[in-house]
């Protein structure tokens, strides 16, 4: 696979909380944030690890063979250091292309998941 995005950030909620949010965002109950563009696919977990590992199939239509692999780690006091990696099994996409996938899965991740929690 090739590495072709990746950033880490911390998220409010423990680890076994974000973990639960990764794989099933849509549960009953829970808050709604993984919200998907037109050209956006709802994505499988083809891969967990609780709590410490999720990797999502390709959240994009023209990019079907992406995955979107996210480690877990706990940090301070009950947060999780987050980083999401944007794996291709083949050719990467251009620049521009890659951009816009990783402000995508920034913004749900860090924006939208962010939110759910309360901050």
């Amino acid at each position: 696979m090739i590495e072709f995005g990746s950033r880490a950030r911390r998220l409010p909620a423990p680890p076994f909380v974000v973990w639960e949010s990764l794989t099933r965002p849509r549960r009953p109950g829970a808050r709604p944030w993984l919200e998907l563009l037109a050209d956006e696919v709802e994505p499988r977990v083809l891969a967990s690890d609780e709590p410490d590992l999720v990797v999502w199939s390709s959240l994009w239509v023209s990019r079907p063979l992406d995955q979107v692999r996210f480690d877990l780690a706990a940090v301070g006091r009950g947060g999780t250091l987050l980083r999401f990696t944007l794996l291709t099994p083949v050719e990467a996409p251009d620049q521009s292309k890659t951009g816009h996938l990783r402000r995508r899965v920034n913004y749900l991740v860090f924006g939208a998941l962010r939110l759910s929690y309360g901050q």
